[in-house]
């Protein structure tokens, strides 16, 4: 069918490549919303604070966290392989590609919940405020719930953005089916093993994006 044979497709490397990513996404999105949550919240405290060392601590935080999200992934995978190295002793494969990963995707991630909390209704917190709730208190029972939907939506864009960043980590061997999808599909004109390499993207991509609307829908009629 159109010229193409797809019984020369190396299928075990396929399944081996295809665990890769999903382990590379796994581990990525695991901590990068541990990172990511902590200062998205930090990020929407600091920008409502009226004291002028907390404005200022926001400004450098949202400076840093704009100019790690404006470096393209591509670009910032190579210039992070020393610190790479430093923290995974490797600089290449699935454990090489996980720092880069959780440092481009964590300021994304956190400028989208800064995003969610700001969408909570003032009242309510003004509300809490007035009842004797501390800062704490309202982020942990007012803002992290009421923006539930909006976390949820965050992350689900956040892994199906992880999944194009472990694509881009195979032009400089990271691994999985982005580096199968350059190796073979590109290097060596095998046209096949790049159009399964997409279709097992497109369908986990798919299978996030799905699992990420039931549980916003799910959350939003609660």
């Amino acid at each position: 069918m159109w010229g193409l044979d797809f019984s020369k497709i190396d299928w075990p490397e396929m399944g081996t490549a295809s665990i890769d990513t999903l382990q590379m996404m796994g581990y990525a999105t695991l901590f990068t919303f541990l990172i990511g949550l902590p200062l998205g919240v930090l990020l929407y405290t600091f920008s409502r604070s009226s004291s002028p060392v907390l404005g200022w601590v926001y400004r450098v935080l949202s400076l840093i966290v704009n100019i790690i999200r404006s470096v393209p992934f591509i670009i910032l995978i190579v210039a992070l392989i020393p610190l790479t190295r430093a923290i995974m002793g490797v600089s290449s494969g699935v454990e090489g590609t996980i720092p880069p990963l959780v440092i481009g995707a964590a300021p994304f991630f956190a400028r989208l919940v800064e995003t969610a909390l700001r969408e909570v209704d003032r009242g309510v917190i003004e509300a809490s405020h007035a009842m004797g709730a501390t800062t704490f208190q309202v982020i942990r029972k007012v803002l992290l719930p009421e923006s539930l939907p909006g976390l949820i939506a965050g992350m689900t864009i956040t892994a199906v953005t992880l999944v194009s960043y472990t694509a881009m980590s195979g032009m400089v061997g990271g691994g999985g089916l982005g580096d199968l999808a350059i190796r073979y599909g590109y290097y060596r004109y095998e046209k096949e093993v790049m159009i399964v390499s997409v279709i097992f993207m497109v369908i986990l991509v798919q299978v996030l994006q799905m699992l990420g609307d039931r549980l916003v829908i799910y959350f939003t009629r609660k």
